[in-house]
């Protein structure tokens, strides 16, 4: 019997990208990385080609894995690292106000390239230039700028992107405009990057012609990449979590990372408290206790880790993150209490192989390395995962993330691929879908489009987002409410393979989400 393969990401021209490589004979991996490949490429803003990420990938019969391609910090060769040079803060009125730092300075080691070359030649069907292919063809053609990028756009069209000559360029009309939704966007530095990344592979990006560009402007600006810092990268594959929740088997991204365990400890609270009975008693529909009880344990974890797991070393990471899912695990609550941009893509195929890819560039740099139309992540500036400071980190340590890419495995043989993008609110998201579909048994795409919350501290008080539909009235925190679903929490992204009831996807209507599927 043929493949087949199912997709779902936040536009439809990413997702086409993947079933045309799955048209070509590609496996659920392949599709899931020329997705990715194609989102980096033609998501301005939201995500750029010097992102970084983690891929879960989960084969029938084995166990599954993560490959981290997160950032590192960079330095290496430097005689003085001097962190904090070439920045500069750039605040704009997102989510009720965001800062970030951009600049040359803001620039840490890329990985998703070298994540997505390891993923293709261990777990994929086809050579990596049919891979790169529909990326490379689709930016050659022009493309049209997105509903989501250009509202992102609307924030930061010259607080981050114009400062930056070549940057300015790209997303500004000759009268000094920006792009709109639906504009063309003509990119041809990109489009020949790309052919070059085709053809020659990744050691052009991380030990050749476009590295040794991205390397030099950054040294001649104040910023700290350097050539050594690309050569030296290596994408790492690591044992995943897992966790049980309800019938399900939940692998997601391990330590240094913390979105992980985050997410699996929310749902081993999830599993444990009131909240799943009182919900099921109420036919499946959230209520005040509900909304209350999923509140107090992200209050929970998201102090815990504030408190314990940021700006603290990778081995102390490990301890506290571990320590984390033993509280959780156990359900030991009074012990518990006391202590940016991203996209995602998901894919299954009815071999039973599932895919969940999470890359991000943060905000972005600003940064677009001259010739090459490849922008740059801000991955050092990103305030709200390094409050601390990454002052004290040597070369070459992976900095924190919240990405969180999981898969879900039923013992009835459905494998269920899934991931958001949303900075903090990206672990708050999955575990709030998870919950609607394995607690409460509510159909994918319902369970995708319910309302959410989320705990956050907003204006230094201790405080619940939550969007149009949900009784907060038993909530002791101050609130704000966003009217109706808001891109702020998150675009869940889901692709499930049933042995009998085939595939299918559900796209998070937060974010322009497409749906596709292949066969081979």
């Amino acid at each position: 019997m043929p493949r087949k393969v199912i997709l779902a990401s936040d536009a439809q021209i990413v997702v086409d990208a993947g079933a045309a490589v799955a048209n070509r004979g590609g496996n659920a991996v392949d599709a899931a990385i020329a997705a990715t490949l194609t989102s980096m490429s033609v998501n301005l803003g939201i995500i750029a080609p010097g992102a970084s990420g983690f891929i879960t990938i989960w084969r029938k019969g084995e166990k599954p894995i993560v490959i981290d391609a997160y950032a590192e910090m960079p330095g290496r060769g430097l005689n003085s690292v001097k962190f904090g040079s070439g920045m500069k803060e750039a605040f704009f009125d997102y989510g009720g106000g965001t800062s970030t730092m951009v600049g040359y300075g803001s620039v840490a080691t890329p990985g998703i390239f070298a994540g997505l070359d390891l993923a293709a030649k261990k777990y994929g069907n086809l050579p990596w230039s049919e891979i790169v292919a529909p990326a490379q063809q689709q930016v050659a053609r022009g493309f049209p700028l997105s509903q989501v990028a250009a509202e992102y756009f609307s924030y930061t069209h010259q607080v981050i992107f114009g400062w930056h000559r070549d940057s300015y360029r790209v997303i500004h009309k000759a009268d000094g405009s920006y792009l709109r939704c639906k504009d063309l966007v003509q990119f041809p530095e990109l489009a020949k990057s790309l052919q070059l990344i085709a053809e020659a592979g990744i050691d052009v990006l991380y030990r050749g012609e476009l590295g040794e560009k991205i390397t030099a402007e950054i040294q001649a600006n104040e910023g700290l990449l350097t050539a050594e810092d690309l050569a030296c990268y290596q994408a790492l594959e690591r044992s995943p979590i897992i966790i049980n929740f309800g019938d399900w088997e939940i692998a997601t991204n391990p330590a240094p990372a913390v979105g992980g365990t985050c997410l699996a400890a929310m749902l081993l609270l999830m599993d444990k408290r009131p909240a799943k009975r009182i919900s099921k008693r109420s036919l499946h529909q959230w209520n005040a206790a509900t909304v209350k009880e999923i509140a107090q344990i992200q209050q929970a974890v998201l102090e815990y880790r504030s408190n314990y797991l940021e700006g603290v070393s990778e081995e102390l990471i490990e301890q506290e993150a571990a320590r984390l899912l033993e509280m959780a695990a156990k359900d030991d609550w009074q012990q518990l209490t006391k202590s940016p941009s991203t996209i995602h893509i998901s894919a299954a195929d009815s071999d039973g192989l599932a895919c969940s890819i999470s890359a991000s560039s943060g905000y972005g740099s600003g940064v677009m390395a001259g010739g090459t139309g490849l922008w740059l992540n801000n991955s050092l500036g990103e305030i709200e995962l390094h409050p601390q400071g990454l002052h004290d980190l040597s070369p070459g340590t992976r900095l924190t993330s919240n990405m969180a890419p999981t898969i879900c495995r039923h013992s009835d043989g459905t494998v269920l691929a899934i991931g958001s993008p949303g900075a903090s609110r990206i672990t708050t998201a999955i575990a709030q879908v998870l919950f609607n579909f394995i607690s409460l048994d509510m159909p994918l795409k319902q369970a995708i489009s319910h309302p959410r919350l989320h705990f956050e501290v907003f204006n230094n008080t201790p405080a619940i987002a939550f969007e149009t539909g949900l009784n907060v009235d038993a909530l002791n925190l101050t609130s704000r409410q966003f009217e109706g679903l808001s891109m702020y929490f998150g675009g869940v992204q889901a692709a499930m393979a049933h042995p009998t009831d085939g595939l299918t996807a559900a796209a998070d209507p937060r974010r322009t989400g497409g749906i596709a599927r292949g066969e081979n």
